[in-house]
């Protein structure tokens, strides 16, 4: 047996997020269904991370092993050859029995896409989510900087989120202006079920006067969902970079 690591891009908008589902179609049944053609092989692929429905990601890590004498380019090549157009192979290497893209994972960075325009473009309609809002990205930037370092983040998670241990780490978080798009980055060692996501929404309740900035910190001590803001849709987010080396971080 042989061992994997593969790096993919994919566009969410036609998945139901990566992990296999009985109900809807995911970027994993698409993803194995395409290594079974190439290699005759079923194999369980392993992802670094569960995405919701209509997420993208720009780098996504996956691990597995196969019985197949094929190279690594004959890999990338040949999933690329028989995946559509909005999954694509971008690195393949082989690696050790005990690499597994999930539980290996050191750290995430993410990316929410905001087309801050009274003007719609149709080309980012289910690639960015749109805010006729004026947004101060000067100011979401330093308000952003409440959720840095280590924090229960039980009031930035949904309330459908698992999790017993709700503390995570977020390394940085910073928002700028590219033209009519607001970009919002952010780090960390994991992230919850939606925590990105409400994150960005109570930075925009910050920039409309719906929270104030200074009560940031008071909500994250409370670790009540409901003082938080909005859940902001799923196609303005991307899975940016996967980190498997803290010092990368």
């Amino acid at each position: 047996m042989r061992y994997f690591k593969l790096t993919i891009a994919y566009r969410g908008s036609a998945y139901h997020g990566w992990q296999r589902q009985s109900n809807a179609l995911a970027v994993q049944e698409v993803f194995e269904e395409a290594l079974y053609k190439l290699t005759g092989e079923r194999v369980v692929v392993q992802g670094c991370s569960r995405t919701d429905a209509g997420v993208h990601a720009r780098e996504y890590v996956l691990s597995f092993g196969l019985d197949s004498t094929i190279s690594c380019r004959g890999l990338q090549l040949g999933l690329n050859s028989r995946l559509p157009d909005d999954i694509s192979v971008l690195g393949s290497e082989e690696t050790g029995e005990d690499f597994h893209a999930r539980y290996c994972c050191k750290g995430k960075e993410y990316e929410y896409i905001v087309h801050n325009s009274r003007i719609k473009d149709p080309f980012s309609a289910d690639t960015a989510f749109r805010s006729t809002f004026h947004i101060n990205e000067q100011e979401l930037d330093r308000a952003a900087q409440a959720f840095v370092g280590t924090h229960d983040f039980k009031a930035f998670c949904s309330t459908a989120c698992d999790k017993e241990n709700t503390v995570r780490t977020i390394y940085r978080f910073n928002v700028r202006r590219e033209g009519d798009k607001v970009i919002f980055t952010v780090c960390g060692s994991g992230f919850l079920y939606n925590m990105v996501r409400i994150m960005v929404g109570t930075l925009l309740f910050v920039n409309e006067g719906k929270i104030a900035q200074e009560d940031l910190g008071e909500i994250l001590l409370s670790r009540d969902r409901k003082r938080a803001g909005k859940t902001v849709p799923p196609q303005g987010l991307y899975l940016n970079k996967v980190y498997y080396d803290r010092m990368g971080i």
